[in-house]
């Protein structure tokens, strides 16, 4: 047993050291990283760093500007970025042409990263995008489609949809018949009529912040022929050697469907891996307990309880905060979880959200141990790192399509400066800067104490913020104490979500003492509190030794 610890990678911008920052880019101009860039160097950091897995984000083909490097272009006016979208998928049976070193030869060279990643210990996590594909989906599949069936035997949605009309069982797609697609995007010549409604929305005039790039597919809540398509998918997928599938929006498809696509599919490979992107914490039940997923985002509860402690709970606005922003939202979200706390996926940053470290969370990377620590080691629950926050990332670049929005590009060619410095330092180089470097070895020591500390893997929570109100210094809305403990392995952290260092003093309670069999001693008992100086926006972790009450 251990803790999954996730680490999200794009391939197409890790490892693209010789590539160019030229906003909206072409990818000669800017380059992009490929299959074999992810080598036994990476995979040695990786391991190095405690992860057990890989989330290969951006394999399975989608819509790209690209008509290079083995890539078909599809029309600018709905692809975002020169790049495109990920979750704009073109053929849900082909890898991205421009990931390979031999376009020609690039399933071969992703079943080879496989089988490099299963070698280095390491599991293998790709996308999964139930919803939605791309508005020219079935386009650059293998011709001749014969009866909906590609010339590599695989089924192409919608390729005998009725486009007569808006909706029928039988039908891959909704359709607006009569009506031209009406693209919110300024001198537009993009045909597609019937229009197909849209990944977010039901009309055929999508708005510029629509899903736009995507068209919507039609599910129903029983037992069709598109079911068992998406489902040939997923076989697909598991044959080459994925582990798991981080399934993209699953609220916006029936819970029928992702049920039966779940059991379906783990009657064949009963290993496989599914975690869920959802945001409605009182549906976590029914996507765990009867849908089946193995790991939800927790995005809506400790991630967004967190971020605000962050960006709120400082000295100049603690006072208009409110409790709502205070550490003890982190409690309530604990106590709110219950049984369902392990099978949560814990983060701090992935392709969607801010670079936690920009200056739209906590300005500075150096700011979020506190938040590493708690969403790291306060449950047994896995945790996801996106590639470059162990360094510090910021999302500060101004590549095209994304802009400077604190969040690294999904949409452009790029090449991240802080991430070709950790893949050269990573290779040999002196690449870092120091205090990237400083903040690395802090991630280093605090991922690997999680693969590696049994109180971490298997042990149980004890909040210790409810017993410290009163105690000298602790302030309820920005610290946050608890115990792990696992047989005669107990941990105490104490984390400071404030802006100021902080000396506090932190009682365990008699309670504490008896359900974890601690012994108490002239140091280490419930009338002796324990007095820890911590650092603004810092964590400690002292072990409490069970045998002796040493610390």
């Amino acid at each position: 047993m251990s803790k999954p610890l996730i680490y999200q990678m794009l391939p197409r911008l890790w490892g693209n050291i010789r590539g160019g920052q030229k906003p909206w880019g072409t990818v000669e101009e800017n380059g992009t990283g490929t299959f074999s860039g992810i080598d036994s160097e990476t995979f040695a950091y990786l391991r190095s760093m405690g992860f057990s897995h890989v989330w290969y984000t951006g394999i399975i083909r989608h819509a790209t500007a690209c008509d290079t490097r083995g890539c078909s272009r599809s029309d600018q006016s709905w692809v975002k970025g020169n790049a495109g979208s990920p979750y704009s998928i073109s053929d849900y049976f082909d890898v991205n042409p421009y990931l390979a070193d031999n376009p020609d030869n690039r399933m071969a060279e992703f079943e080879d990263l496989v089988r490099r990643t299963h070698e280095a210990g390491l599991k293998v996590i790709i996308d999964f995008v139930p919803n939605h594909v791309a508005r020219d989906y079935g386009k650059h599949s293998p011709e001749p489609i014969i009866n909906g069936i590609d010339a590599n035997g695989h089924p192409v949605l919608g390729a005998n949809d009725d486009k007569s009309v808006h909706w029928t069982a039988e039908n891959d797609f909704y359709y607006y018949p009569g009506q031209h697609l009406r693209l919110p995007v300024k001198g537009s010549s993009y045909k597609e009529y019937p229009a197909k409604a849209s990944g977010n929305c039901f009309t055929a005039e999508p708005g510029i912040n629509d899903w736009f790039d995507t068209i919507r597919i039609n599910y129903c809540d029983f037992h069709t022929s598109t079911w068992d398509k998406v489902l040939e998918i997923i076989r697909f997928w598991a044959s080459k050697g994925v582990d798991g599938f981080r399934c993209d929006m699953v609220e916006l498809v029936p819970v029928e469907f992702m049920t039966w696509l779940i059991k379906s599919a783990k009657a064949e490979y009963k290993d496989l891996i599914f975690i869920a992107e959802v945001y409605q914490k009182h549906q976590y039940s029914t996507y765990v307990r009867k849908v089946g997923f193995d790991y939800l985002y927790d995005k809506s509860g400790l991630y967004d309880a967190i971020k605000d402690i962050v960006r709120k709970n400082t000295s100049d606005s603690m006072s208009q905060a409110g409790e709502w922003q205070s550490t003890r939202r982190i409690t309530g979200n604990w106590q709110f979880l219950g049984d369902l706390q392990p099978r949560m996926l814990n983060f701090l940053e992935n392709h969607d959200e801010p670079r936690f470290g920009s200056p739209e969370i906590c300005g500075d990377p150096e700011n979020s141990m506190a938040s590493l620590y708690t969403s790291l080691f306060l449950n047994t629950a896995p945790f996801m790192v996106y590639f470059g926050e162990e360094v510090g990332e910021c999302g500060q670049d101004v590549e095209g399509m994304s802009g400077q929005n604190n969040r690294t590009t999904i949409f452009d060619w790029w090449k991240i400066g802080s991430v070709s410095r950790l893949y050269d330092e990573i290779h040999g180089g002196d690449a870092l800067l120091p205090k990237e470097r400083e903040l690395l070895e802090k991630y280093r020591k605090a991922l690997t104490m999680a693969a590696t500390e049994p109180a971490v893997i298997k042990g149980t929570t004890y909040d210790l913020c409810y017993c410290n109100l009163g105690s000298w210094g602790f302030d309820r809305d920005r610290h946050f104490a608890f115990l792990r403990d696992y047989e005669n392995s107990t941990l105490l952290f104490v984390c400071n979500f404030s802006d100021r260092d902080s000396e506090l003093d932190v009682r365990i309670p008699e309670h504490a003492f008896s359900w974890m069999g601690l012994k108490k001693t002239a140091q280490l008992n419930p009338d002796a509190p324990l007095r820890v100086a911590v650092k603004a926006f810092d964590a400690i972790v002292l072990r409490l030794d069970s045998n002796d009450g040493s610390i």
